[in-house]
């Protein structure tokens, strides 16, 4: 056990680490939706076939490790609160505050050009004639916001206003709001947490998560399809609600930090062996022609959720040995992210779509996209730190003088 670094309460670094390494892996992530053969808002010319299964390296599990380290980030504020003698209204409000500002904003002012340019590049495919409108503000964006769009083709319907890739923030508001209900219930912490701590003692901490995810994966995945519509997305919200209680009940349990660690080497070979066999069934029964044998598709589920949950304890193991320092780029991250969450994907939608009209070559056209969206970013970042409380439309709150020794820490993840 020497090799366990022991953390101060209230310091995990290694969850500030992991949140914006999860973050940035989204950005390259729908890079790579632009480039793969997968349906997405706008397409580059150059399709990419072999860049399928290294996609699948980092989608089972991407966005559930970050409902958990927010789940984690939501315990170290209700904390901050509870120690301040304030309670379960606290949490609710400072997460109404933090959240929906920059949810509303982003459905009315960042997320349109997603849907002009998906319309242009979907619906006049099909033969649409003139399907957004030659004024931006009259003949699309008035429709958009008041739903009179009536942007149909063969496969459907575009459904406005929408929220897109912000469907993360509208699951976590809603979780936040419902786990501060139910704090504020008098005794349920301690019986949850008393609950959570008989469940997950030794091996029940490892081997737990992975029959839930097991289970979901059998019985609510085949019946339940991912919308990210919130109402009818019951499998999403099994696995996504229950990764952000599991980060909140775990977040300041020793124990589970040594456990993780003890397991990394394990967990990460078990990773690789299951997602390259996801990988290898993937490529070699894609197309609507290619029908596995249903015996093969119940195992591979089973693989799906191992691959999902031995990644995620992987990241948190190492995470949990390695990721132990702070420092000013940690803490310009730490709250960047989340901006940097907010404008990506429009970002990358926009200026794909104008660098494929260039026939650029492969290399110089993904080189100048993840430029121009890391750029975006980081001016939309800064901007968002110079406009005070308007800082919040795009997740940043006016900046504080921290007190001697704080530090940005997963307390203030969103």
């Amino acid at each position: 056990m020497s090799d366990i670094a022991p953390v101060p309460p209230g310091r995990r670094y290694d969850l500030d680490w992991i949140r914006v390494g999860a973050f940035l892996l989204l950005i390259f992530y729908h890079v790579g939706m632009f480039y793969v053969p997968w349906d997405w808002h706008v397409k580059s010319g150059h399709e990419l076939p072999w860049l399928e299964p290294v996609m699948q390296l980092t989608s089972p599990w991407r966005l559930t490790l970050l409902f958990l380290v927010s789940g984690c980030a939501t315990r170290f504020l209700a904390d901050s609160f509870a120690a301040r003698g304030k309670g379960a209204g606290a949490l609710a409000g400072s997460r109404l505050l933090r959240l929906l500002p920059a949810l509303l904003f982003a459905m009315f002012v960042i997320v349109p050009p997603q849907s002009y340019y998906e319309i242009f590049e979907h619906l006049r495919g099909q033969g649409v004639a003139d399907p957004a409108g030659h004024s931006w503000l009259t003949d699309f964006w008035v429709r958009y916001a008041t739903a009179s769009g009536g942007w149909c083709g063969p496969d459907g319907c575009l459904i406005t206003p929408t929220w897109n890739h912000l469907w993360f923030v509208v699951y976590l508001l809603v979780y936040s709001l419902l786990l501060a209900l139910v704090l504020a219930v008098p005794g349920a912490r301690r019986a949850l947490q008393a609950g959570a701590d008989r469940i997950f003692r030794g091996w029940g901490l490892l081997v737990w998560p992975l029959v839930w995810l097991c289970a979901i994966r059998l019985f609510l995945a085949p019946a339940f399809e991912i919308t990210h519509a919130l109402v009818d997305d019951w499998y999403n919200h099994a696995l996504s609600f229950a990764a952000f209680l599991f980060g909140f009940l775990i977040a300041r349990s020793e124990p589970a930090r040594r456990a993780f660690m003890a397991a990394r080497w394990p967990a990460l070979g078990l990773a690789v062996v299951s997602w390259a066999a996801w990988a290898a069934w993937s490529w070699t029964f894609r197309g609507d022609d290619a029908v596995p044998p249903e015996a093969l598709r119940t195992a591979m589920r089973l693989v799906y959720a191992v691959d999902q949950w031995a990644f995620i304890v992987a990241i948190l193991g190492f995470g949990a040995r390695w990721l132990n320092r702070g420092g000013p780029v940690l803490r310009y991250l730490t709250i960047g992210v989340f901006p940097f969450y907010i404008v990506h994907q429009t970002l990358i939608v926009v200026v794909g779509h104008h660098l494929a009209t260039l026939g650029l070559p492969l290399v110089a056209e993904a080189t100048l996209l993840i430029a121009a969206t890391f750029a975006g970013c980081f001016l939309a970042y800064e901007a968002a730190r110079r406009l005070g409380w308007l800082g919040l439309l795009l997740g940043v709150r006016p900046a504080s003088r921290p007190a001697a020794g704080s530090h940005a820490s997963a307390s203030q993840a969103a």
